[in-house]
């Protein structure tokens, strides 16, 4: 069991993604529900909907999967490298040049789905791969101290915030 990270194993800015996340939780069985919950949430959208955007300058629906996609993807090789031991600070990432550059529009929200549960399925693996020692490894990320523990939590509280906010701002207006 990966143990909730503490104040101090994590930069400030992840507190609220970490803090939706039980005390009690068992993380990896969190992030195994959590593919379920996605193929059922983003289920409900149309192809037709998908580039549907609840407010100008927002993203659309399509565009939201494909930024949770990017996003598991660096915390997960943030996790790989810190519990290798990596010692060198790890790059930050701007989330909405990501976006900007990764041309979501011109995919299907079907394939944005099914890579989802390819990244999460690799996430697992990873994180059911670590021994205990690797687990509590701290490294640098984006200039803040980061654990490989915590790096679950912020993973599975940011899948939730962004669920949240596609019941909250864009199932209700489809």
């Amino acid at each position: 069991m990966i143990p909730k990270p503490q104040p101090g194993e994590y930069h400030e800015y992840y507190q609220k993604y970490i803090q939706s996340i039980s005390d009690q939780a068992d993380i990896l069985e969190l992030l195994q529900t959590q593919r379920q919950e996605v193929v059922q949430l983003f289920g409900r959208v149309s192809e037709s909907e998908a580039d549907f955007a609840y407010a100008p300058g927002k993203w659309s629906v399509k565009q939201l999967l494909g930024h949770m996609n990017d996003t598991e993807r660096i915390m997960a090789y943030r996790a790989l490298c810190i519990s290798r031991g990596e010692q060198n600070p790890l790059p930050g990432f701007d989330e909405n040049q990501y976006v900007a550059n990764a041309f979501f529009e011109e995919r299907t929200l079907s394939g944005l789905l099914e890579e989802h549960q390819t990244v999460r399925q690799a996430t697992l693996a990873l994180f059911s791969s670590f021994h205990p020692q690797a687990i509590a490894r701290l490294g640098n990320a984006n200039g803040s101290p980061v654990t490989v523990a915590a790096l679950a939590f912020i993973i599975a509280g940011h899948e939730r915030h962004h669920l949240n906010l596609l019941k909250e701002r864009y199932l209700v207006k489809l």
